[in-house]
């Protein structure tokens, strides 16, 4: 009974353990806090990532705008979503 005891707390221990192993869940290419937001986020000027909006140009700061306020009207509003 002693050694079943001994060997859960010695797996527990192990897996406790193997959590503090995990890498952090940040951007690998790294977000340019330096420059403006409509500058777009990859690592060279005026590129954007995977996650660019289609039908944005990185470096347009009018159809940044022109995408942020659509967004707000029409998916990420909550009082239109729901009504």
């Amino acid at each position: 009974m002693k050694r079943a005891f001994a060997t859960a707390v010695v797996i527990a221990g192990a897996l406790l353990l193997g959590a503090c192993g995990e890498r952090p869940q940040t951007n690998e290419h790294g977000v340019r806090f330096d420059a403006p937001p409509w500058t777009g986020s990859g690592t060279q000027p005026n590129t954007g990532t995977a996650f660019t909006a289609s039908g944005w140009q990185p470096g347009d700061r009018n159809s940044w705008e022109q995408h942020l306020k659509a967004r707000m009207q029409f998916s990420q509003n909550e009082y239109t979503r729901i009504n």
